[in-house]
């Protein structure tokens, strides 16, 4: 063992110790340490200094290993020695015994005590084994400084290649750089930290870099350190690197041993030192010279020191498929990790694959939203979608103009797959794909399903078409626009059926068109909403077109012809319908007319009014081509309207708009198809008048809707029914010009007054709301007249005696009479004087003569009445006009008055006989006396002499309770009452009777006359109106 010699010169050890890391150099190397003679110093030395020059740490490392060297030969010497004395000098049996579990425990026992023995041998072996493992780590980190030189190398010509035609260049003659020298090439790391730091930290530091060349190359070299972690390490890998650029880090298979195949290490040194083997380190160990453990700040990787199975390798290249979907969402990148797995060999794969190929068209190859982040496809998620949801998600930014790729490319592929795999399962289903593109477009939008249509016409050829079945196109289209809720859509829809196929059925063949009639006829009922099932599906109408064969979807067809010309004629005139409509108001005539009645109506509501007689012809036109039938007799939207219907309904819209003119001008053209009775032009244009009249606010027929509803009477020849209307709404004006209120400060309606059952009533609210309203006699019968009863005498006469009640009730006595008089007539007019007498009278004779002889009964008592004459013609008239069984009270009121008038007569002959005797003569005085008294007495004699038959009635009942009965029998048969503004006089002369105010003398029979005839006079004037308020 050599040692350090003193010398005069400066000690180089403490001129070593002087420089700092940076300031070395290889020849500080050589002039400073290499002369030490001390080894252990020496190679402590170069073990104590770690630097980032890869040159001058080679140096140190070399000389260190050179000073080590003779410890190293001293040690294997000693266990050599060892072994060959405990064989016996043998040497035939030395590789025999070399392996032996004795010869190891001698050797390890040996060494074990020649260490403790000569402890500096030990420390430089210890020295030794770190410098030997620092030197296999510069190789490497040189051969990664090589490899990073020439990617950097190759990198830079890719730049050069791409501007070496830069237009910008300084110079043309400029060399290129790939010309120039090269800088080596910028370690991934410090040469310091890859010395010192613990391989499997490096390595994963490297993965997380992506430096996958430096990896391999450590990889290479290490392996047998760093293959328990390689998982761990590869778990560093970033997830978005694709496994092209580490596939050669990535577990291989052998498929000869169903395990995963080894690394085939290339380490340095074929064979490694002494100081290296295990013999040397766990003596040094057992003597407390152990090998510096390398410092981590990480928990110990976790390690797999055995190759995995096949079972095992799968599900680690699954899990980080899995992995790398969940985190990045970057399927290209998961799927050439399952390439690169499947392309080894490994089972179970295959599934994996196609679901990471399916995705990979969903995410890079499927049209995006323009806004909005992608969405993220993990393995899992993908597993979970049915097979519909996946073709939404394909299928869901596809337009019109991509969506026959977008099934091409996308979606048939994946529907193939999917057929391969049930196939692989062992349950084939052959209709799969068709039933999943069917189900898809059976939910699409019309636009979308249009253009799958046009993608799969019959004229494309059969590799092309989207859908290659003409039956199923047919099939689809009928559920796809019979299902669908759209009333805008119609050229979409007349697309859909341009692109239908066409057959050539027998005209004759019956059986199919009954068939197709009635599946349309249930298929009707069907799509009709109910409880249990709001809306019918396309998926559910299919159903009912599924087992239609050729020739009755050809009927199918063409009802859909019928069925989309027209759902454009009805869009164009505003009154949209689905074409389900069309189904369910096949047999339904009250939806066809509803319809038809709102397209008359509608048409002039829209945007676009029709203003010209053309217009309106053109409106025509349409509503009696919807009512016909197409051309292989398939029925139209008003197939079950007749044409009478149609022109009826059309000019009810007609007449609806004011349009008067053009509708007088339609109705007298010569088209056969106008050519109308003329009873139904009356009848139509009454309804419509009476529609105006209905909804008109206003009773004025100078504006407004009154005017529309008596101008509306204009358009057909005049008529008597034409002529009562016309003079019906002219009695409603009237009457609204008195104010009439149907509540407290609410005029009077139009609508009201039409269905006030006794109009007459409104006679009688006009005479009791206006006071001088009776005075016009003339125009109050005028208004009774136009109100309906121009030929209703006991109209006339119920008038007549309302106007003779209101003229009693304000004290014109001789209007009241007029009016009676005129009653009076009237009634004589009624009588038929070649009738015998036993003859029946009519009812509604029977009913004027009541009325009539009540009236005058009433104005013939009133003892208001200055004329006595009058009154008496009036009971006289009471007489002629009443039932028998009234003449007792008639006639006693007749007496009464007769009486009464009698002894006026006295009384004024009595005061003209004292004027005379006043005024002077005897003769003249005798001659006027006996005058007188003869003329009294023959008064006298002749009252006398008039006997009246009585009528006396026994057991009768007395005068009130026949008044009350005669009144009874007379308000049941007259169907008004007055409004009057107070009681009538009679009434009031009851009122004082029964107060005692007022009285007259007389005999007890006429006390009960006269109280009867005041009972029917307030009976009277009851039904009269006088008690109304």
């Amino acid at each position: 063992m050599s040692t350090a010699t003193t010398s005069s010169q400066p000690n180089p050890a403490a001129q070593w110790l002087a420089l700092s890391d940076d300031e070395l150099s290889a020849d500080n190397v050589e002039q400073l340490l290499k002369p030490i003679q001390d080894d252990l110093w020496v190679s402590a030395a170069c073990a104590d200094r770690i630097l980032d020059a890869a040159t001058v740490q080679r140096c140190l490392l070399d000389l260190g290993i050179e000073r080590t060297e003779a410890a190293a030969e001293r040690s294997l010497s000693a266990a050599t020695r060892t072994r060959r004395s405990s064989l016996g000098g043998g040497a035939g049996s030395d590789d025999e015994e070399d392996g032996t579990e004795a010869d190891a425990r001698t050797r390890h026992v040996t060494l074990v005590s020649y260490f403790s023995d000569e402890t500096t041998d030990a420390k430089l072996c210890r020295i030794r084994a770190i410098l030997l493992d620092r030197l296999d780590r510069l190789n490497t980190f040189d051969e990664i400084c090589k490899e990073a030189s020439v990617a950097n190398e190759s990198e830079e010509e890719a730049i050069d290649e791409e501007w070496e035609d830069d237009p910008w260049a300084d110079s043309p003659t400029e060399p290129s750089q790939a010309t120039r020298s090269k800088p080596p090439g910028k370690p991934p790391i410090p040469l310091s930290s890859f010395l010192t730091c613990d391989l499997a930290d490096t390595a994963c530091i490297l993965a997380s870099q992506e430096h996958f060349v430096a990896l391999r190359i450590l990889m290479e070299h290490h392996g047998s350190t760093l293959w328990p972690s390689r998982f761990a390490i590869l778990d560093c890998i970033p997830e978005f690197a694709l496994a092209a650029e580490y596939r050669d880090l990535l577990p291989s298979y052998d498929p000869s041993l169903d395990l995963e195949q080894k690394l085939c290490p290339k380490p340095w040194r074929e064979e490694p030192d002494f100081v290296e083997r295990s013999e040397c380190t766990l003596a040094l160990e057992e003597c407390g010279v152990a090998s510096p453990t390398p410092s981590s700040d990480h928990p110990p990787l976790p390690t797999r020191p055995e190759p995995l199975s096949s079972s095992e390798l799968s599900s680690w290249y699954l899990q980080r498929i899995d992995h790398v979907l969940s985190s990045t969402g970057m399927v290209d990148a998961a799927l050439a990790l399952v390439q690169h797995a499947a392309s080894q060999g490994l089972p179970g794969l295959d599934e994996a694959g196609e679901d990471l190929t399916l995705i990979a068209r969903l995410v890079y190859d499927v049209p995006q939203a323009e806004s909005g982040a992608a969405e993220d496809w993990p393995l899992g998620r993908w597993r979970s979608m049915q097979p519909v949801d996946v073709l939404r998600a394909y299928l869901a930014h596809s337009t019109e103009e991509t969506i026959a790729h977008d099934i091409q490319h996308l979606v048939m592929p994946y529907l193939f797959v999917l057929e391969s795999r049930a196939e692989r399962s062992g349950q084939p289903d052959a209709s799969l794909a068709t039933r999943l593109l069917y189900d898809y477009i059976l939910n699409a939008p019309l636009g979308i399903v249009a253009a799958v249509f046009e993608a799969s016409k019959p004229t494309l050829p059969q590799g092309q078409r989207v859908i290659r079945d003409d039956e199923a196109m047919a099939r689809l289209a009928l559920a796809c626009l019979y299902g669908s809720d759209s009333i805008d859509k119609w050229p979409t829809m007349s697309r859909i059926f341009e692109c239908l196929p066409a057959w050539d059925t027998p005209e004759d063949d019956e059986d199919d068109a009954d068939e197709a009639d009635t599946t349309i006829a249930s298929l009707g009922a069907f799509v009709t909403p109910s409880t249990a099932r709001p809306r019918a599906t396309p998926s559910d109408l299919l159903i009912f077109f599924t087992p239609l064969p050729t020739a009755s979807l050809s009927r199918a067809l063409d009802v859909l012809d019928v069925h989309l010309e027209s759902g454009e004629i009805l869009a164009r005139w505003s009154v949209p319908a689905p074409l389900r409509w069309f189904l369910q108001s096949n047999s339904n005539i009250s939806e066809q007319r509803a319809r038809a009645n709102r397209m008359a109506r509608r048409a002039n509501a829209s945007d676009d009014k029709l203003e010209t007689q053309e217009d309106w012809e053109w409106l025509l036109e349409d509503m009696l081509k919807l009512s016909g039938s197409g051309e292989s007799g398939s029925r139209s939207a008003f197939c079950l309207l007749s044409l009478d219907d149609i022109i009826r309904t059309f000019f009810s819209g007609l007449l609806s708009t004011g349009n008067f003119d053009i509708a007088k001008k339609l109705l007298r053209t010569s088209s056969a198809e106008l050519s109308l009775d003329q009873q139904v032009i009356e009848e139509f244009c009454l309804a419509c008048s009476q529609e105006f009249y209905d909804n008109a606010t206003s009773g004025n027929y100078h504006f407004g809707e009154m005017k529309l509803a008596y101008d509306c009477l204009d358009v057909p020849t005049p008529s008597d029914r034409i002529t009562q209307e016309k003079e019906f709404i002219e009695a409603t004006s009237r009457l609204c010009s008195f104010n009439l209120m149907s509540r407290p400060g609410i005029p009077i309606s139009p609508i009201e007054i039409r269905l006030t059952k006794d109009r007459l009533s409104l006679v009688s609210r006009v005479l009791s709301s206006n006071n001088d309203a009776y005075k016009h006699t003339e125009v109050i019968l005028d208004l009774v007249h136009k109100l309906g009863f121009r030929a209703d005498v006991v109209a006339q006469v119920k008038t007549l005696a309302m106007l003779a009640e209101t003229a009693l009730q304000s004290d014109d006595f001789a209007r009241a009479h007029a009016a009676s008089e005129q009653m009076v007539n009237t009634v004589l007019l009624l009588h038929d004087p070649t009738a015998p007498a036993s003859a029946d009278v009519p009812p509604h004779i029977q009913a004027a003569r009541e009325v009539c002889w009540l009236t005058c009964f009433q104005l013939g008592r009133h003892p208001e009445h200055p004329d006595a004459q009058q009154k008496l013609a009036l009971l006289g008239r009471a007489l002629e006009f009443c039932p028998a069984e009234r003449l007792p009270d008639v006639l006693a009121a007749w007496r009464a008055l007769e009486a009464d008038d009698v002894a006026r007569r006295r009384e004024r002959t009595r005061g003209i006989r004292r004027a005379s005797a006043r005024a002077g003569a005897p003769r003249r005085q005798r001659m006027s006396g006996h005058g007188a008294g003869d003329a009294v007495a023959s008064l006298a004699s002749r009252l006398q002499s008039m006997h009246m038959p009585e009528l006396h009635i026994p057991h009768s009942p007395d005068a009130a309770a026949l008044a009350n009965k005669a009144f009874s029998h007379v308000a049941a048969n007259i169907p008004f009452a007055f409004g009057g503004r107070g009681r009538s006089y009679m009434s009031d002369e009851t009122e004082r009777s029964r107060s005692g105010s007022r009285g007259r003398a007389g005999d007890g029979a006429h006390v009960v006359s006269e109280q009867a005839s005041r009972v029917l006079q307030k009976g009277i004037g009851w039904l009269l109106g006088a008690d109304d308020e």
